[in-house]
């Protein structure tokens, strides 16, 4: 059977295998018993965003917790870091998130905190899906007052928001800074505007009006094109785009252009190498990071460490080495000093601090990185057969690292989410790096479709 969770907990189309209510009620259960076991008193908390199945999958979830004696605390739409931060501030022994975060309001997903806030780590997740299968759930099925409850948390969003306020210096205030920020219809949509009004800024608000089917739709992280012609519309110092868990951010300067997670690594790092506040001098960032941020780092005596993509690799490379800002170019931004999770309302709080320190508009400060080219093409594939059983196609990888040499870089992996190949080619010419993209699809697509498995 093939394993539940991907790179970023269980997802899928809602209301199908695996994102389904029954499957919540086993993993539901399968939670209760694995924590019940190493905690006296345990307690679960689920939260979500804005999707209609959120409704569906929560109750489901809840049920299956309470079932083998478990007590539940539901946190309504809150954002991702939130239900991180939550569940180790209320000491409960785990987290549930219901979110499928960019993805479209048809789809969702599940993914589980420990009771620090950090993200479960494989061989806990192996387990829980091992129990699901196995009947314990059903030797663990008390009655009467053994049987579990659900309650609602009161103020979440209060809560986190006075955490998020917290992290911005009390020497600082937004007044008089205009922002405009698009919560994508998603889980944001109330504290968001909360957080950046009450700090003093003059904030225009998007994407603040979910009605369980418009999550991302044509708006957020993903489709940032609203936030940046509303920034030039109402000559706004800076906009934020969040996705619809609002763990990833997308930013702007007052001209609207665009920064991504590598152009906000290199703003926020720079400056904390130059007020020695970047630990050990180290930015951590994935295979997919342009190289234009490892030179930036260098100029001002830092480094980068690359990890695989996702944002729990990022995390755990930080956390084993005791570095303190580490991110990924699709917008997750990790401060381990303060969050154990991409968090987006966070991150635009710490690069407003380094704007309003450093007495300089963002259109200034993003000079610091000069990126190269770099394409990057995502496809369906019908199959994903390991690299190194495609050897027509790792001989090619290899010919275009050669042609690149120390210029530039080749990348391919498939997608831990969805059954998509990906291909990253970064290179000093737009016109050669798009051509050899274009020629490795191709090739991905001929090697994997002529794949026949040896006997």
């Amino acid at each position: 059977m093939a394993r539940l969770f991907g790179t970023d907990g269980i997802r899928g189309t809602a209301n199908q295998h695996p994102i389904s209510p029954d499957l919540a009620l086993k993993l539901g259960q399968a939670i209760g018993v694995y924590f019940k076991k190493r905690y006296p008193t345990p307690k679960v908390l689920i939260g979500k965003d804005t999707r209609r199945s959120g409704y569906m999958l929560e109750q489901a979830l809840a049920s299956g917790i309470c079932s083998v004696g478990v007590d539940v605390g539901f946190l309504g739409p809150l954002p991702t870091p939130g239900i991180a931060y939550l569940t180790s501030g209320m000491r409960a022994c785990a987290g549930i998130v219901i979110s499928a975060s960019h993805n479209p309001y048809y789809d969702n997903g599940i993914k589980i905190f420990d009771h620090d806030g950090e993200k479960l780590p494989d061989e806990v997740e192996d387990k829980l899906e091992a129990l699901m299968e196995s009947s314990e759930l059903q030797e663990n099925m008390p009655t009467g007052a053994g049987i579990g409850r659900a309650r609602r948390v009161d103020d979440a969003i209060g809560q986190y928001a006075v955490f998020l306020k917290e992290q911005f210096p009390r020497n600082l205030r937004l007044d008089g800074m205009r922002i405009v920020i698009d919560c994508a219809n998603g889980a944001s949509y109330k504290v968001a505007p909360k957080v950046f009004e009450e700090l003093g800024a003059e904030v225009f608000c998007l994407g603040v009006q979910p009605n369980g089917l418009n999550i991302n739709l044509n708006c957020g992280a993903l489709h940032p094109e609203d936030m940046q012609n509303k920034v030039r519309l109402y000559k706004a110092d800076i906009g934020f785009a969040f996705d619809g868990d609002a763990d990833r951010i997308m930013a702007c300067d007052a001209n609207g252009d665009l920064l991504d997670g590598d152009e906000f690594l290199a703003v926020v790092g720079v400056h904390m190498l130059k007020n020695k506040e970047l630990a050990k001098n180290t930015v951590v960032s994935t295979v997919m990071s342009n190289m234009g941020l490892e030179t930036a780092l260098k100029e001002h005596g830092g480094k980068l460490v690359r990890v695989k993509v996702g944002d729990r690799y990022v995390f755990k490379e930080m956390d084993k080495n005791g570095y303190n800002l580490g991110g990924e170019q699709s917008g997750h931004i990790i401060f381990s000093d303060i969050s154990t999770t991409g968090d987006g309302i966070l991150a635009a709080l710490q690069l407003l601090r380094v704007v309003s320190s450093e007495k300089t508009a963002l259109s200034e400060l993003r000079k610091i990185i000069k990126k190269l080219p770099q394409v990057t093409k995502s496809f369906e594939v019908e199959r994903k057969i390991p690299l190194e059983k495609l050897p027509h196609l790792k001989v090619c990888l290899d010919n275009v690292e050669k042609q690149l040499g120390t210029s530039g870089r080749v990348l391919f992996r498939y997608s831990g989410t969805e059954q998509k190949a990906r291909i990253m080619v970064e290179g000093q010419e737009i016109g050669l790096i798009s051509q050899i993209v274009d020629e490795l699809t191709r090739e991905t697509i001929k090697s994997i479709n002529n794949f026949e498995e040896k006997k």
